[in-house]
């Protein structure tokens, strides 16, 4: 029997807008981020989408996004699951740094690398960086040598897998649907196990806020079709486009 799995990376938040290094800081949504995740709820009610459970990470914005989606579909009183292992990529001590204002001071190639490449993570966080996640309440029961001080892509996937085959592909069993409300790096993750996507090819994609990516799943949890990621999206072709190329640029956007 055949699953739904939908993704929905969180709405814009706060730090998205300023154009800074967010990672495992708890930034909120902005206003604009509030709407994307509202108007996701509504494609998905309108695309007769009806979420069984709902998995998201720890962090305010996907939990927002979440309760703002669920609410325009009238299924706030749905099961939601929370897992560190969905929150977002651990940016290092990028945290809390503009985008545009690191590549001046690191090189456009640096900060391309640390952005995008698969296997090369930024500086670990420094204890005395301002925005330093580690200590939240929230990480508290992770042990010292799991807590990740920084992180690039492959880490990412291999602290997400589990999650994703203990307690998703269950959800997904008997035809169900399971909504995901997560963030850009931790969602990319799983859509480079879902389509198998090489380390290459997975530097290109860029997955836009607030817009939800729908699978068929068969019986063993792998996509019926196979199709472009962004193929998947609910909503206009080409804005969705246009968003993916938005967040491609977001290093250099405003750039001195």
């Amino acid at each position: 029997m055949n699953s739904t799995l939908i993704l929905l990376r969180h709405g814009q938040s706060t730090w998205n807008a300023e154009n800074l290094f967010t990672g495992w800081w708890d930034a909120d949504l902005s206003e604009q981020g509030r709407s994307e995740a509202s108007a996701a709820g509504t494609l998905m009610a309108e695309a007769g989408l009806r979420p069984d459970v709902v998995h998201t990470s720890l962090q305010t914005r996907a939990i927002r996004t979440a309760n703002l989606a669920l609410d325009a579909m009238g299924l706030l009183w749905l099961p939601v699951k929370r897992h560190w292992r969905l929150n977002e990529r651990h940016y290092g001590d990028l945290t809390g740094q503009n985008k545009a204002d690191a590549t001046a001071r690191f090189g456009a190639d640096q900060v391309k690398e640390w952005r995008r490449s698969y296997d090369t993570p930024p500086p670990p966080i420094a204890d005395d960086n301002p925005h330093n996640p580690n200590a939240d309440a929230r990480y508290a029961h992770l042990p010292t040598d799991v807590l990740p001080r920084s992180e690039c892509l492959a880490d990412v996937v291999t602290r997400m897998l589990p999650y994703w085959f203990d307690a998703i592909v269950a959800d997904l069993s008997g035809g169900r649907t399971v909504l995901v409300a997560a963030h850009g790096n931790s969602l990319r993750a799983l859509v480079k196990h879902l389509d198998d996507i090489s380390d290459a090819d997975i530097s290109g994609l860029d997955i836009p806020t607030g817009v939800p990516l729908v699978y068929e799943l068969d019986a063993n949890a792998r996509p019926v079709e196979n199709k472009p990621v962004l193929e998947r999206a609910l909503g206009d072709a080409e804005a969705i486009a246009a968003a993916a190329e938005a967040v491609a640029r977001q290093a250099t956007a405003g750039a001195k």
